[in-house]
């Protein structure tokens, strides 16, 4: 296949360490949610379930677009990038 010039030679998804990230971020915000509702702090537990939430949140999506397969793009309409043979058109 013959390269357009939209895509890089060899690019690589950060997925793996966003999934770290996440991961960590759910581990951090459980034991903390965990202990300040042990030392009767409910505004900060609930602060810190909050982000556990959203990093278990994060980690589903990251871990189903690593199943997509290494073409994973947003929509089955959208090529990941412009074909080679369609010409460019300007903007006014």
């Amino acid at each position: 296949m013959r390269r357009t010039g939209y895509e890089p030679t060899q690019a690589r998804s950060p997925l793996r360490l966003r999934l770290g990230l996440a991961v960590c971020g759910l581990v951090w915000g459980i034991a903390a949610a965990v202990g300040f509702a042990i030392f009767d702090q409910p505004g900060w537990a609930g602060f810190c379930a909050a982000i556990a939430a959203l990093a278990a949140a994060d980690c589903v999506i990251v871990v189903r677009h690593m199943r997509q397969g290494p073409h994973y793009q947003p929509g089955r309409t959208i090529p990941p990038y412009r074909p080679a043979d369609e010409p460019r058109r300007r903007r006014h």
